[in-house]
């Protein structure tokens, strides 16, 4: 089945973004209305580097700029920004599914695995995931398998409560796999649609902690074969290139389906979305702009884009 929420609200990724669309927009306009010449074009791969969108795909964005202007020497500052928002939009499009949906097999219920390193904003995200799915209808079970740090499981039981949804949980430093299996097992029972598990929020250097997370995966199994259906990473996107290196770390030992870019509202170099999923191949699913619960917005490439080229 096919899960429809509402469109990713232009308004507010626009808010989100208006630092990093403030700057790099402008600074675009103001480029292009002088002189280009090959002096002009490394300011312009500057610029592009500077927006987080990585040394090779500024290089790459340049060339078609200059491309450009020698197919159409007189290409107006709105066709040569135009351009570029096109260069980008059709490398999302690339990876990034074209309509904002969640999708779910037939099988119920749903088991979202969400993982991630420590203050990447993993378990609010959750709580807001698990906001948008109640809000849809859907009937959610929460899975605390964070038992290594209690304020984890704590912080997830407030979410839990203040939103009416179930959570299964175990005792501290009890193993978070055992929290998984009873967590899907009580999924099924209840008859729920969703399962959204939280884990552990484990360094990537860390091989043991990692290879956990694949033991986590076969307790999902024990009860639903296919499951989990989704991996969701949650990376921070003020980290750029760090953010990068989690994720390929992590897709080794389980692989990922989907991303979470937190902190968009935070960074002045939004572009790092871009880089970030580019770079990995895995699609954005959601995106942070801001604390409250309602600051998760599915992925829009589009809305996305005309807001940084604003």
């Amino acid at each position: 089945m096919v899960l429809n929420f509402i469109k990713t609200s232009y308004a507010n990724v626009k808010n989100a973004l208006t630092k990093t669309g403030s700057l790099f927009g402008n600074k675009l306009r103001f480029l292009f209305q002088k002189p280009i010449d090959d002096s002009t074009l490394d300011i312009l791969e500057e610029i592009l580097y500077e927006a987080d969108l990585g040394a090779e795909y500024a290089r790459e964005l340049t060339e078609k700029i200059r491309l450009k202007l020698k197919n159409d020497p007189s290409a107006t500052t709105n066709a040569l920004i135009d351009e570029i928002r096109q260069e980008i939009l059709n490398n999302l499009k690339k990876i990034q599914m074209t309509e904002l949906t969640i999708e779910t097999t037939s099988e119920t219920p749903h088991v979202i695995l969400i993982i991630g390193v420590n203050g990447n904003g993993k378990t609010t995200s959750i709580a807001k995931l698990a906001h948008l799915y109640h809000n849809a209808g859907k009937k959610v079970i929460l899975g605390a398998a964070d038992t290594f740090r209690a304020a984890a499981t704590e912080q997830l039981e407030t979410w839990a409560h203040r939103l009416k949804i179930d959570i299964v949980k175990g005792n501290p430093k009890s193993d978070p796999a055992s929290v998984v299996f009873d967590t899907v097992s009580a999924g099924v029972s209840r008859k729920a649609d969703i399962i959204l598990i939280d884990t552990a929020g484990r360094l990537h250097t860390k091989i043991p902690l990692m290879q956990e997370l694949e033991k986590i995966k076969r307790s999902c199994k024990k009860t639903i074969p296919s499951a989990p259906h989704e991996t969701l990473l949650v990376l921070d996107a003020t980290t750029g290139q760090n953010a990068v290196d989690q994720a390929q770390t992590f897709h080794k030992f389980t692989p990922i389906t989907g991303l979470i870019l937190t902190k968009l509202d935070g960074t002045a170099k939004g572009g790092a979305a871009i880089a970030i999923q580019r770079k990995l191949g895995i699609p954005i699913k959601y995106i942070g702009i801001g604390e409250g619960i309602e600051d998760l917005q599915p992925f829009d490439p589009e809305a996305f884009v005309t807001t940084l080229l604003e």
